[in-house]
């Protein structure tokens, strides 16, 4: 079974190699491929929107079974602006499996600096003085203190969704 991986981000790659591996083996194939949603999600639905894109355009372009697509996006409520992330599994036989995943509120700098139109790995790397944070702890391993970061933040996502779709696919439809 080829199974797609919507990125070429090693932190998305590897939290989905480490959630199927044991469960649903298969060769990973990761390719870039687009969203067709803003370069930085600002909604829940357009963050959701983004990571079934992905999905349906690595199951496209790699010619797998099974594609997969996770997507990092900020939401602002009237608590303030949190990370959001959400992640999604197509095939050819069944609509988009879907879930969404862990959720902080963010320093309002930041949050504020995002939503007047910058990406938040880029005013992550200012924010810390440090270089490429998308590709390695992710503003969740920033403001966690290193408790979660982003690879186990995406994997915990690629379980939900390798879980439900092994529920659905054990299931007579």
């Amino acid at each position: 079974m080829i199974i797609a991986i919507g990125t070429k981000n090693p932190t998305k790659v590897n939290a989905v190699k480490a959630a199927f591996s044991s469960l649903l083996p298969g060769e990973f194939i990761s390719i870039n491929v687009p969203s067709n949603v803003s370069a930085q999600p600002l909604t829940d639905n357009e963050t959701m929107t983004g990571a079934i894109n992905r999905a349906k355009n690595a199951l496209k372009e790699a010619d797998g079974q099974i594609g997969v697509g996770l997507e990092g996006g900020v939401v602002k409520s009237e608590l303030g602006y949190f990370l959001c992330n959400w992640g999604a599994i197509v095939d050819e036989h069944m609509q988009p499996i879907v879930a969404g995943g862990s959720r902080i509120v963010i320093p309002e700098e930041v949050g504020a600096q995002v939503f007047s139109g910058l990406e938040l790995g880029d005013v992550m790397d200012h924010y810390v003085e440090k270089h490429n944070v998308r590709q390695n702890e992710g503003a969740i391993g920033i403001f966690t203190n290193g408790c979660v970061n982003r690879t186990e933040m995406f994997t915990q996502l690629a379980k939900l969704l390798v879980g439900q779709y092994l529920y659905k696919t054990s299931k007579a439809y």
